[in-house]
Protein backbone atom coordinates (compact mmCIF):
# COMPACT_ATOMS: atom_id res chain seq x y z
CA UNK A 1 0.00 0.00 0.00
CA UNK A 2 2.90 2.20 0.48
CA UNK A 3 4.65 1.15 -2.70
CA UNK A 4 1.27 2.43 -4.39
CA UNK A 5 0.49 5.39 -2.52
CA UNK A 6 4.52 6.55 -3.35
CA UNK A 7 3.95 5.74 -7.33
CA UNK A 8 0.34 7.61 -7.24
CA UNK A 9 1.08 11.02 -8.13
CA UNK A 10 3.49 9.97 -10.79
CA UNK A 11 1.22 7.46 -12.52
CA UNK A 12 -1.21 10.55 -12.64
CA UNK A 13 1.56 12.31 -14.06
CA UNK A 14 2.45 10.16 -17.00
CA UNK A 15 -1.44 9.51 -17.50
CA UNK A 16 -1.68 13.67 -17.86
CA UNK A 17 1.48 13.63 -20.24
CA UNK A 18 0.07 10.91 -22.53
CA UNK A 19 -3.52 12.67 -22.79
CA UNK A 20 -2.28 15.79 -24.21
CA UNK A 21 1.07 14.76 -25.70
CA UNK A 22 -0.67 11.51 -27.67
CA UNK A 23 -3.19 13.76 -29.69
CA UNK A 24 -0.20 16.43 -30.18
CA UNK A 25 1.70 13.71 -31.87
CA UNK A 26 -0.76 13.26 -34.51
CA UNK A 27 -0.82 16.49 -35.35
CA UNK A 28 3.48 16.62 -35.58
CA UNK A 29 3.32 12.66 -37.32
CA UNK A 30 0.76 14.37 -39.72
CA UNK A 31 2.76 17.55 -40.47
CA UNK A 32 5.90 15.16 -41.02
CA UNK A 33 8.12 17.22 -38.15
CA UNK A 34 8.65 14.56 -36.37
CA UNK A 35 11.46 16.36 -34.58
CA UNK A 36 9.66 19.46 -33.14
CA UNK A 37 8.90 18.00 -29.85
CA UNK A 38 12.59 17.45 -29.38
CA UNK A 39 13.38 20.92 -30.32
CA UNK A 40 11.35 22.82 -28.51
CA UNK A 41 11.94 20.45 -25.58
CA UNK A 42 15.66 21.31 -26.16
CA UNK A 43 15.19 24.81 -26.18
CA UNK A 44 12.81 24.53 -23.30
CA UNK A 45 15.75 23.13 -21.57
CA UNK A 46 18.30 25.74 -22.99
CA UNK A 47 16.00 28.08 -21.74
CA UNK A 48 16.48 26.79 -17.88
CA UNK A 49 19.82 26.46 -18.29
CA UNK A 50 20.02 29.92 -18.79
CA UNK A 51 18.16 30.93 -15.75
CA UNK A 52 20.31 28.48 -13.64
CA UNK A 53 23.11 29.99 -15.33
CA UNK A 54 21.86 32.99 -13.26
CA UNK A 55 21.21 32.00 -10.28
CA UNK A 56 17.42 30.88 -10.63
CA UNK A 57 15.67 27.68 -8.96
CA UNK A 58 15.36 25.46 -11.88
CA UNK A 59 11.99 24.53 -10.62
CA UNK A 60 10.99 28.07 -9.77
CA UNK A 61 8.53 30.65 -11.75
CA UNK A 62 11.86 32.68 -13.02
CA UNK A 63 12.88 29.47 -14.94
CA UNK A 64 9.67 28.25 -15.97
CA UNK A 65 8.92 31.87 -17.56
CA UNK A 66 12.67 31.55 -18.91
CA UNK A 67 12.16 28.98 -20.57
CA UNK A 68 9.00 29.24 -22.08
CA UNK A 69 10.24 32.90 -23.70
CA UNK A 70 12.91 30.86 -25.46
CA UNK A 71 10.17 27.93 -26.39
CA UNK A 72 7.91 30.95 -27.79
CA UNK A 73 10.55 32.03 -29.73
CA UNK A 74 11.45 28.33 -31.32
CA UNK A 75 7.53 28.15 -31.81
CA UNK A 76 7.24 31.73 -33.95
CA UNK A 77 10.59 30.48 -36.40
CA UNK A 78 8.68 27.14 -36.62
CA UNK A 79 5.38 28.71 -37.94
CA UNK A 80 7.12 31.07 -40.14
CA UNK A 81 9.20 28.04 -42.13
CA UNK A 82 6.78 25.90 -44.22
CA UNK A 83 7.94 23.52 -45.96
CA UNK A 84 6.06 23.43 -48.91
CA UNK A 85 6.83 27.00 -49.13
CA UNK A 86 10.28 27.58 -48.20
CA UNK A 87 13.53 26.76 -49.84
CA UNK A 88 14.77 25.43 -46.67
CA UNK A 89 12.89 22.44 -45.57
CA UNK A 90 11.05 22.64 -42.23
CA UNK A 91 12.78 20.04 -40.85
CA UNK A 92 16.10 20.69 -41.47
CA UNK A 93 15.35 23.89 -39.36
CA UNK A 94 14.26 21.81 -36.76
CA UNK A 95 17.29 20.02 -37.01
CA UNK A 96 19.48 23.22 -36.37
CA UNK A 97 17.81 24.38 -34.13
CA UNK A 98 17.78 21.34 -32.00
CA UNK A 99 21.48 20.69 -31.98
CA UNK A 100 22.22 24.72 -31.53
CA UNK A 101 20.15 24.73 -28.52
CA UNK A 102 21.77 21.36 -27.61
CA UNK A 103 25.06 23.02 -27.95
CA UNK A 104 24.37 26.46 -26.33
CA UNK A 105 22.66 24.13 -22.90
CA UNK A 106 26.57 22.69 -22.62
CA UNK A 107 28.21 25.99 -23.11
CA UNK A 108 26.31 27.43 -20.91
CA UNK A 109 26.14 24.24 -18.36
CA UNK A 110 30.10 24.28 -18.55
CA UNK A 111 30.03 27.17 -16.57
CA UNK A 112 27.80 25.67 -13.59
CA UNK A 113 28.91 23.65 -10.76
CA UNK A 114 25.99 21.26 -10.95
CA UNK A 115 26.66 20.58 -14.82
CA UNK A 116 26.20 16.82 -14.61
CA UNK A 117 22.80 16.58 -12.51
CA UNK A 118 21.43 19.40 -14.42
CA UNK A 119 22.42 17.50 -17.51
CA UNK A 120 20.79 14.13 -16.70
CA UNK A 121 17.79 15.40 -14.90
CA UNK A 122 17.73 18.03 -18.33
CA UNK A 123 17.08 14.38 -20.50
CA UNK A 124 15.37 11.83 -18.61
CA UNK A 125 13.64 14.22 -15.84
CA UNK A 126 12.75 12.99 -12.43
CA UNK A 127 9.25 12.36 -13.33
CA UNK A 128 9.56 9.94 -9.69
CA UNK A 129 9.67 12.53 -7.48
CA UNK A 130 6.95 14.83 -8.93
CA UNK A 131 4.44 16.54 -5.99
CA UNK A 132 0.79 16.96 -6.63
CA UNK A 133 1.12 20.34 -6.57
CA UNK A 134 3.16 20.07 -9.78
CA UNK A 135 0.33 17.27 -10.71
CA UNK A 136 -2.35 19.75 -10.23
CA UNK A 137 -0.91 23.09 -12.01
CA UNK A 138 0.23 20.77 -15.09
CA UNK A 139 -3.58 19.38 -15.39
CA UNK A 140 -5.05 22.67 -15.36
CA UNK A 141 -2.85 24.01 -17.94
CA UNK A 142 -3.45 21.08 -20.02
CA UNK A 143 -6.38 20.79 -19.54
CA UNK A 144 -7.11 24.60 -20.98
CA UNK A 145 -4.44 23.73 -23.71
CA UNK A 146 -6.95 20.25 -24.39
CA UNK A 147 -10.22 23.06 -24.17
CA UNK A 148 -8.35 25.32 -26.91
CA UNK A 149 -7.86 22.72 -29.62
CA UNK A 150 -11.30 21.11 -28.98
CA UNK A 151 -13.08 24.29 -29.91
CA UNK A 152 -11.01 24.70 -32.69
CA UNK A 153 -10.00 21.37 -33.82
CA UNK A 154 -11.38 21.60 -37.32
CA UNK A 155 -8.57 24.41 -38.26
CA UNK A 156 -6.14 22.53 -36.95
CA UNK A 157 -6.94 19.19 -37.86
CA UNK A 158 -7.14 20.51 -41.58
CA UNK A 159 -4.01 22.43 -41.19
CA UNK A 160 -2.42 19.57 -40.18
CA UNK A 161 -4.10 16.81 -42.87
CA UNK A 162 -4.06 19.57 -45.38
CA UNK A 163 -2.56 23.02 -45.46
CA UNK A 164 -3.05 23.80 -49.29
CA UNK A 165 -7.11 23.01 -48.89
CA UNK A 166 -6.67 25.39 -45.52
CA UNK A 167 -5.22 27.84 -47.86
CA UNK A 168 -7.72 27.54 -50.58
CA UNK A 169 -10.86 27.92 -47.96
CA UNK A 170 -9.02 31.05 -47.07
CA UNK A 171 -7.74 29.87 -43.69
CA UNK A 172 -4.35 31.99 -42.28
CA UNK A 173 -2.21 29.16 -42.01
CA UNK A 174 0.70 31.13 -40.62
CA UNK A 175 -1.82 32.87 -38.12
CA UNK A 176 -3.08 29.14 -37.05
CA UNK A 177 0.50 27.60 -37.37
CA UNK A 178 2.00 29.75 -34.84
CA UNK A 179 -1.08 29.56 -32.31
CA UNK A 180 -0.39 25.54 -32.86
CA UNK A 181 3.39 25.84 -31.96
CA UNK A 182 2.86 28.41 -29.58
CA UNK A 183 0.09 26.06 -27.30
CA UNK A 184 2.87 23.06 -28.02
CA UNK A 185 5.33 25.05 -27.03
CA UNK A 186 3.52 25.40 -23.72
CA UNK A 187 3.01 21.52 -23.01
CA UNK A 188 6.58 20.98 -23.78
CA UNK A 189 8.02 23.53 -21.42
CA UNK A 190 5.71 21.99 -18.56
CA UNK A 191 6.60 18.31 -19.57
CA UNK A 192 10.29 19.18 -19.54
CA UNK A 193 10.09 20.10 -16.16
CA UNK A 194 8.73 17.15 -14.98
CA UNK A 195 10.08 14.18 -17.71
CA UNK A 196 13.37 15.81 -19.32
CA UNK A 197 13.36 15.96 -23.17
CA UNK A 198 13.79 12.39 -24.20
CA UNK A 199 10.50 11.30 -22.21
CA UNK A 200 8.68 13.89 -23.90
CA UNK A 201 9.75 13.15 -27.40
CA UNK A 202 8.57 9.40 -26.35
CA UNK A 203 5.28 10.28 -25.01
CA UNK A 204 4.44 12.67 -28.29
CA UNK A 205 6.02 10.20 -31.18
CA UNK A 206 5.80 6.82 -29.86
CA UNK A 207 2.10 5.92 -29.09
CA UNK A 208 1.07 7.89 -32.49
CA UNK A 209 3.69 5.94 -34.01
CA UNK A 210 2.19 2.61 -32.35
CA UNK A 211 -1.05 3.33 -33.47
CA UNK A 212 -0.73 4.12 -37.14
CA UNK A 213 0.15 0.84 -37.09
CA UNK A 214 -3.01 -0.64 -36.50
CA UNK A 215 -5.46 2.11 -37.33
CA UNK A 216 -6.03 5.16 -40.23
CA UNK A 217 -8.91 7.23 -38.64
CA UNK A 218 -7.89 10.28 -36.21
CA UNK A 219 -10.17 8.49 -33.11
CA UNK A 220 -8.88 4.86 -33.24
CA UNK A 221 -5.32 6.57 -33.60
CA UNK A 222 -6.17 8.44 -30.12
CA UNK A 223 -7.53 5.39 -28.54
CA UNK A 224 -5.02 3.10 -28.77
CA UNK A 225 -2.03 5.74 -28.09
CA UNK A 226 -3.93 6.62 -25.20
CA UNK A 227 -4.19 3.30 -24.04
CA UNK A 228 -0.40 2.16 -24.72
CA UNK A 229 0.56 5.40 -23.34
CA UNK A 230 -1.23 4.48 -20.10
CA UNK A 231 0.32 0.96 -19.99
CA UNK A 232 3.39 1.77 -20.76
CA UNK A 233 3.52 4.61 -17.93
CA UNK A 234 1.92 2.28 -15.06
CA UNK A 235 4.88 -0.29 -15.95
CA UNK A 236 7.76 1.85 -16.28
CA UNK A 237 7.04 3.55 -13.13
CA UNK A 238 6.77 0.50 -11.00
CA UNK A 239 9.88 -1.11 -12.56
CA UNK A 240 12.47 1.63 -12.11
CA UNK A 241 10.96 1.42 -8.49
CA UNK A 242 11.43 -2.39 -8.16
CA UNK A 243 14.96 -2.68 -10.11
CA UNK A 244 16.16 0.67 -8.77
CA UNK A 245 16.59 2.81 -12.10
CA UNK A 246 15.89 6.44 -13.43
CA UNK A 247 12.08 6.54 -13.91
CA UNK A 248 12.72 8.32 -16.65
CA UNK A 249 15.22 6.09 -18.44
CA UNK A 250 13.07 3.15 -17.77
CA UNK A 251 9.82 4.19 -19.06
CA UNK A 252 11.34 5.36 -23.03
CA UNK A 253 12.90 2.25 -23.06
CA UNK A 254 9.34 0.47 -21.86
CA UNK A 255 8.07 2.27 -25.14
CA UNK A 256 10.56 1.04 -26.70
CA UNK A 257 9.70 -2.58 -25.96
CA UNK A 258 6.38 -1.79 -26.46
CA UNK A 259 6.93 -0.71 -29.58
CA UNK A 260 8.38 -3.60 -31.45
CA UNK A 261 6.47 -5.94 -29.96
CA UNK A 262 3.05 -3.93 -31.08
CA UNK A 263 5.38 -3.98 -34.63
CA UNK A 264 5.71 -7.43 -34.20
CA UNK A 265 2.18 -8.53 -33.23
CA UNK A 266 0.69 -6.36 -36.38
CA UNK A 267 3.14 -8.63 -38.44
CA UNK A 268 1.23 -11.62 -37.56
CA UNK A 269 -2.11 -10.56 -38.00
CA UNK A 270 -0.56 -9.94 -41.23
CA UNK A 271 0.35 -12.56 -42.03
CA UNK A 272 -3.14 -14.43 -41.03
CA UNK A 273 -4.92 -11.62 -43.06
CA UNK A 274 -2.63 -13.10 -46.08
CA UNK A 275 -3.33 -16.76 -45.46
CA UNK A 276 -7.33 -16.41 -44.66
CA UNK A 277 -8.20 -13.78 -47.82
CA UNK A 278 -5.28 -13.79 -49.78
CA UNK A 279 -2.21 -11.57 -50.57
CA UNK A 280 -3.92 -8.31 -52.12
CA UNK A 281 -6.61 -8.05 -48.98
CA UNK A 282 -3.73 -8.16 -46.90
CA UNK A 283 -2.10 -5.42 -48.74
CA UNK A 284 -4.95 -3.41 -48.85
CA UNK A 285 -6.07 -3.98 -45.43
CA UNK A 286 -3.01 -3.53 -43.00
CA UNK A 287 -5.12 -1.92 -39.93
CA UNK A 288 -6.65 -4.08 -37.31
CA UNK A 289 -9.36 -1.43 -37.09
CA UNK A 290 -10.17 -3.25 -40.32
CA UNK A 291 -10.17 -7.19 -39.55
CA UNK A 292 -13.48 -7.28 -38.15
CA UNK A 293 -14.97 -5.05 -41.18
CA UNK A 294 -12.93 -7.70 -43.57
CA UNK A 295 -14.92 -10.62 -42.02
Amino acid sequence: MDTLTFLLAPFIASLILTGIHAYLGVHVVERGVVFVDLALAQIAALGTTVAVLYGFDPHGRGSYWTSLAFTFLGAAIFSIIKAHKARIPQEAIIGISYAVASAAAILAMSKSIAQTEHLKEMLVGNILTVSWAEVRVTAMIYGLIGLFHYIFRKKFLLISMDPRRAEAEGVSVRFWDFLFYASFGLVVTSSVAIAGVLLVFCYLIVPSVAAMLYAERIGPRLAIGWIMGTLVSGIGVYLSLKIDLPTGATIVCTFGIALILMAIFRGVVRRSLTSVYGPAHAATEPAIENVGRAK
